[in-house]
């Protein structure tokens, strides 16, 4: 799959925790906004704070899905959430089996950490049910938000997935990330925000959405 398959390019705003910086990335071209119910993240959501969001996003900008992240957590806790916050989609960033992630009868995006020796082709396969594939940097404790990238050259070539960039993204770069990688997609937390972790700098953000688009 090439990137002109996909115009224009698929971008996410991800950790996002004020109605203010979602409604920000959805005026200036974000298709997707991620929340972020991982405890241990700078980026973390409450559950009251995450509704006002969805609420907020759902009758602003209808069209920029909402997604929820996800590590771990059981299925009550996932369950609980979606009772309490309306979400568009699901991302499981941890060690999620197929049948977990299916389980909520809703669109997932499964998490893969990318490192060399991966064997994307049987991941491909046992999660193919997946809305799509998120690549991201692999750290041995951290799950995302490393503000690292991975070695674009480990880049599945031959897949039939939706596959979304991660890990490392900024401004900067994200145009020749693209370019290396050809993804249905980009997401970007860390990258467009400044000392505050989970605040988002909007001059970043339009600047990342327009780059990203514009390759």
């Amino acid at each position: 799959m090439t990137a002109h398959a996909y115009s224009p390019m698929w971008c996410k705003i991800c950790g996002i925790t004020s109605v203010t910086d979602g409604k920000y990335a959805a005026d200036v071209g974000a298709d997707a906004i991620g929340l972020n119910f991982y405890s241990s993240s700078a980026r973390f959501v409450a559950t009251e704070n995450a509704r006002s969001i969805s609420t907020a996003m759902n009758e602003y900008a209808p069209n920029c899905d909402r997604i929820g992240l996800f590590v771990n957590h059981s299925e009550s806790e996932v369950k609980s959430v979606l009772k309490q916050v309306p979400l568009d989609i699901l991302q499981f960033h941890g060690a999620e089996s197929a049948e977990f992630c299916e389980s909520f009868e809703m669109p997932f995006i499964k998490v893969l950490s990318v490192q060399p020796g991966l064997n994307f082709a049987a991941l491909e396969k046992q999660y193919s049910s997946a809305w799509a594939l998120l690549l991201d940097t692999y750290h041995p404790t951290q799950a995302g938000g490393t503000g690292q990238i991975f070695d674009w050259r480990l880049w599945p070539q031959d897949s039939h997935a939706k596959l979304i960039l991660a890990g490392g993204l900024t401004v900067d770069n994200v145009a020749h990330a693209i370019q290396q990688t050809s993804p249905f997609g980009v997401d970007v937390s860390g990258g467009v925000e400044g000392e505050v972790k989970g605040e988002k700098q909007q001059q970043l953000v339009r600047r990342f959405i327009k780059e990203a688009k514009n390759v």
